[in-house]
């Protein structure tokens, strides 16, 4: 029942309409990466996927802010279903490892929402990416990983607002990758980065 307050009140506010143009929704186990422009991407991008999906689909949500203050937490593990990741700069030589709470939930055969950038950007175009996509496409090639472009994402809720700007907002879906055979890290990266680019140039 909250869950669908949360997801009308942020249609309401911004939109999020989505748009399935190069995939349709489906039971496969899927990696949807998308740009990322504000704290409202991980509740809009979530809530374009159909209610019989969002069992299975976990947002990965940064702990320093979402696992902060009681409401942001029980929003993010109770409604959302996140899985909480650690940007503090832990790593496989610190013994822990950012990733590993993302490849136990695609072990369990569930999917994955996630922002390969690693923070928010105001750009319409995504940034660079991040190592990570890398990782989980080569642990686990068998999981289609599909591009999602938010469009006005930073624009209807900057950094520093305390609530949206009423703008129009698209959640588009491209067309899902893999990973091909003997592919660079920088090569894979740059590909997944581009599909984001493309959806956003639809006009």
């Amino acid at each position: 029942m909250i869950d669908h307050i949360l997801i009308g009140l942020a249609r309401f506010l911004v939109g999020g309409r989505p748009e399935w143009l190069g995939t349709q929704p489906s039971l496969r186990q899927r990696i949807y990466f998308a740009n990322h422009g504000s704290h409202l991407d991980t509740i809009l991008l979530w809530a374009a996927i159909p209610t019989r999906l969002r069992p299975t689909t976990h947002p990965v949500a940064a702990a320093d802010y979402w696992g902060k203050g009681r409401l942001r937490r029980a929003v993010a593990l109770d409604l959302l279903n996140a899985v909480l990741v650690d940007r503090s700069g832990g790593g496989p030589a610190s013994g822990q490892d950012p990733l590993a709470p993302l490849e136990d939930t695609l072990q369990s055969g569930h999917s994955l929402i996630i922002f390969p950038e690693g923070t928010r950007g105001g750009e319409k175009l995504p940034a660079a990416f991040k190592s990570g996509l890398f990782r989980l496409a080569t642990r686990f090639p068998q999981v289609e990983l599909v591009p999602v472009y938010l469009e006005n994402m930073s624009r209807a809720f900057p950094r520093g607002a305390f609530l949206p700007v009423p703008i129009s907002c698209h959640v588009r879906f491209g067309t899902p990758l893999f990973i091909k055979a003997g592919e660079t890290k920088e090569a894979f990266l740059e590909r997944a980065r581009e599909a984001i680019v493309a959806l956003a140039e639809v006009n």
